[in-house]
């Protein structure tokens, strides 16, 4: 363990360049340079960190003590690193095609919206760095404020309506939070995150650990869509689709099922989630959500409402890899979060692209449209099959590695729902396909691709995961850093 300010100013760069977004609100492309300039240093002081800690020296930033055992830690172990690169590296594409995006729909307070935008990654990166429960939690909340203004940027009733049940649902959460975190002190004196669990070995009774994992589920189970928790997410495909990639690809929801891994692998520990059972209570939550939002998706004729069931079922992916109590299940698990995030803002991009591009947002619609937006398609054709689970794409590595963790602990009905959960994938998702490729391209004469800066982000999202399906170790060595926590955390565990 070294300090370092480098975890602070890797967080803090996104806060940094709020007031110069803001005082460049008059001034469009000096606005829009400070967004990418934050974007590229965040993403190069996470690359410097990386490579800082490639002989296992972990990096943090103490700011200071609160009380005895509570203190603002930032902390960039391996697996906040894994989370960090992801979060920032996309955050740059996803700058890059809001330009386009908010340009070519014509959005009103584009100021607000990149303003909100840097502070939801200042959370995210602070959620990644958190060192205890406590930063955690700062970070946790910070993320549901900084969120709400993107939720409700259209100011329609749709849009208000999403907002105010958006931060029903995560403030209760929050509330949720704080009163586990409490209760995790009263037990053990500490709040910070131990590989193995820190409740492991506090004496623990059942009543208490029960409460615990019912407090955490429902904290960090919000923003990672289990069900019944998740019917904030599809009511949120009111905000712009740049907002929907960030809640769905990079930060909310990113940062629910990281919260998950944290409880799990950090908090409980998996001797302690296998000795009372917990784990199960989580697996036939995940189970139901995977199989249950598949079937919904097929009832969704909107594409981003469909995209948004993908999503609530592939974050549960992520959740029964972590409840399979396994090493290859956990490193699955950790797998996914990568190779979700890259698929799902290539289809949430492709999306909005259409809808910028030929004002269509609904599956009907889409007759013909790949004929007109060949690389739209394409890179969209590429994220549907890999969250299919088609090789070589990378969703297809992350889905064998969860299969092979649920034969490692011998559990078959969850190897079962992997199976059938792939089949849904492409049932929902072949009739967009095919519609886009041999339907009839009726009143689409003269439309062509949208904007370079929407397609081209488009296209580099799925490049990357096909490249990361084909070479998983490639650029950051995420394959290596998965199979490190996995092994971390689960590794001697039977």
């Amino acid at each position: 363990m070294m300090e370092s300010y480098l975890p602070l100013l890797a967080v803090g760069i996104g806060a940094l360049a709020i007031p110069l977004i803001l005082i460049s609100g008059q001034k469009p492309n000096v606005r829009e340079f400070w967004t990418i300039l934050a974007a590229f240093i965040k993403f190069g002081l996470v690359l410097w960190i990386l490579q800082l800690s490639q002989n296992g020296t972990v990096l943090q930033t103490t700011l200071f003590e609160i009380a005895a055992g509570i203190s603002i830690v930032l902390r960039a172990d391996t697996f906040g690193l894994y989370f960090a690169i992801i979060a920032s590296g996309l955050w740059i594409f996803t700058s890059f095609y809001s330009i386009g995006y908010v340009r070519g729909a014509g959005e009103k307070h584009q100021t607000r919206y990149f303003a909100s935008f840097a502070l939801c990654l200042t959370a995210t990166l602070g959620i990644a760095f958190a060192g205890n429960l406590f930063t955690f939690l700062l970070f946790y909340e910070l993320l549901t404020l900084a969120t709400y203004p993107l939720v409700v940027h259209k100011e329609t009733s749709k849009a208000i309506a999403a907002g105010r049940k958006y931060l029903s649902y995560t403030l209760v959460a929050g509330l949720l939070l704080v009163v586990a975190t409490g209760l995790i002190y009263y037990q053990t004196g500490s709040l910070e995150f131990k590989a193995g669990g820190l409740l492991n070995g506090t004496g623990l009774t059942v009543a208490m650990a029960v409460i615990i994992f019912i407090l955490l589920l429902g904290a960090v189970g919000v923003k990672a869509g289990l069900m019944p928790l998740h019917s904030w997410l599809p009511a949120a495909m009111a905000a712009p689709t740049p907002v929907s990639s960030l809640l769905h690809a990079v930060a909310v929801v990113k940062s629910g099922v990281f919260g998950i891994i944290r409880v799990v692998g950090f908090i409980f520990g998996p001797q302690v989630m296998e000795q009372f059972a917990l784990n199960q209570i989580l697996m036939v939550m995940a189970g139901t959500t995977v199989i249950v939002a598949s079937l919904l998706a097929f009832q969704q004729d909107n594409l981003k409402r469909r995209l948004a069931y993908s999503t609530v079922g592939h974050l549960s992916y992520i959740v029964l890899g972590a409840s399979l109590l396994t090493q290859l299940g956990m490193q699955g698990a950790i797998m996914h979060i990568a190779a979700h995030a890259t698929m799902k803002i290539t289809l949430f991009f492709s999306a909005g692209a259409i809808y910028v591009n030929l004002h269509r947002d609904n599956i009907s619609q889409l007759d013909g449209i790949a004929k007109v937006m060949p690389w739209t398609m394409g890179a969209f054709t590429v994220g549907a099959l890999g969250l299919a689970g088609v090789p070589p794409i990378n969703g297809f590595l992350s889905k064998w590695y969860l299969a092979l963790g649920s034969l490692q602990g011998d559990h078959f009905i969850p190897l079962i729902i992997l199976v059938i959960s792939g089949l849904l994938n492409l049932g929902y998702f072949y009739p967009i396909v095919r519609r886009a490729y041999f339907g009839d391209p009726d009143g689409l004469d003269g439309y062509g691709e949208a904007s370079p800066l929407m397609v081209v982000p488009i296209v580099s999202a799925a490049g990357l995961s096909l490249l990361f399906g084909l070479f998983p170790d490639l650029f950051f060595g995420f394959f290596s850093m998965a199979q490190s926590v996995a092994s971390d955390l689960i590794g001697g565990v039977p």
